[in-house]
């Protein structure tokens, strides 16, 4: 049945901009944050930070790339300088440092992590995907490890002058059946596939080896091929003050795309995104796409994306709160095919679903409770389809 309940939140009083403060703090620092990230330099999210990502344990020894023989000159292929610097630390692990410079890698070979290390990247240290053809190809590889960090610095794939036309899996930071990961402060563009992939490690005929604690605070992954992040299978992942733009060349070309994929029996569960800039990707703002569970969204920033802010098929337990949520070329919001158990709350819409509409600016927000969807007045900014179940929609904002 359609579980379309429309709760009432008794002597609610809103004004624009004005239902609650993790809304007017983020309206605020978004405020400071320069929109055309992609068109040029290193630049972080200056949104104040809500959340501070983990450190991993590992030993106190620290290792110089350059002592391993990188030159960071921009030419010199140093993957094999950044190997034998991570093979050197000792059982207890340890730190692998990144000085400022332009170190080209090859991600047909990548670099592969180990567990209990820390790789740190001074600001200045640019790691440069060395052109190929491959379809798949990864500037850092995270397999089957635990207690990593990636922090600093910047990834720079090679989407602009890549050899080959075919394949989707060129990312930057690939993270496979690995457990408590750490990825923060750093930039990641223009990779051929994603700008980071999570996922499980594939074992036949069952389900994968999921990632299991993932933690991405304050990155910028923008100008990538196919995704700015992908969430497969895996659990408790965590993504804070972060910005995911500008994806586009490659379907789905979301911001974040949750789903398990195809071929892996298991699900995604436990993953929760807040105070995020989520914009002007080709496809959704956020996707969360079968087998996927317990997924929250909250005080995030959606907006321009070429498709819905948020579309959920075939998902369950999913709360949608806080967020601002505007100039979707599609609705706002779409919940459909199976969805369960989802709640969408204070939310503030403002002028999706541009396809019909067009850009629109400077009409008053009316806070009400219900689903609205598909009029003229305000846009289709929320629409939950028949062969759902058990969702909620209570008081949000609407703007045309």
């Amino acid at each position: 049945m359609n579980g379309v309940s429309n709760v009432k939140n008794n002597e609610l009083v809103h004004a624009e901009h004005g239902a609650g403060m993790p809304r007017r703090d983020f309206l605020r620092k978004s405020i400071l944050l320069a929109l055309p990230l992609a068109m040029g330099g290193f630049t972080l999210p200056a949104v104040a930070a809500v959340y501070v990502p983990p450190t991993r344990a590992r030993g106190s020894t620290r290792i110089s790339v350059v002592d391993a023989g990188a030159l960071g000159n921009g030419s010199n292929d140093d993957t094999s300088a950044f190997q034998l610097a991570i093979d050197r630390l000792p059982a207890d692990g340890g730190t692998v440092y990144v000085p400022a410079g332009n170190y080209v890698i090859d991600p047909t070979r990548n670099v592969r992590l180990r567990s209990k290390m820390h790789l740190e990247m001074a600001p200045g240290a640019k790691l440069l995907a060395k052109r190929n053809s491959d379809d798949r190809a990864y500037v850092l590889m995270v397999y089957k490890v635990s207690d990593v960090e990636i922090s600093g610095g910047e990834i720079v794939g090679d989407r602009d002058n890549h050899l080959g036309t075919t394949g989707e899996w060129g990312h930057g930071i690939m993270v496979r059946g690995s457990s408590r990961v750490t990825v923060r402060d750093m930039r990641i563009s223009k990779c051929w596939g994603d700008g980071i992939s999570i996922g499980g490690a594939m074992v036949l005929g069952q389900p994968s080896i999921p990632c299991y604690d993932v933690a991405i605070g304050n990155i910028v992954s923008t100008g990538n091929r196919r995704q700015a992040l992908s969430i497969g299978r895996s659990s408790k992942v965590r993504v804070y003050d972060s910005e995911f733009s500008y994806t586009a060349g490659l379907a789905p070309g979301c911001g974040i795309d949750i789903e398990p994929d195809a071929d892996d029996l298991g699900v995604t569960s436990d993953v929760h995104i807040e105070n995020c800039r989520i914009l002007h990707n080709q496809g959704n703002g956020i996707q969360v796409y079968k087998r996927v569970t317990g997924v929250t969204i909250k005080g995030n920033l959606l907006d321009y994306n070429g498709g819905y802010g948020v579309l959920a098929i075939g998902s369950s337990s999913c709360f949608i709160a806080t967020n601002i949520i505007r100039h979707h070329y599609l609705e706002g919001v779409m919940i459909r095919v199976a969805s369960s158990d989802y709640q969408v709350s204070d939310n503030s819409f403002r002028n999706n679903k541009t396809r019909l509409w067009g850009i629109r600016t400077g009409y008053p927000t009316i806070w009400m409770t219900g689903l609205v969807a598909g009029s003229s007045g305000n846009g289709a900014h929320i629409v939950v389809t028949s062969d759902t179940s058990n969702v909620r929609v209570t008081t949000n904002g609407y703007a045309k």
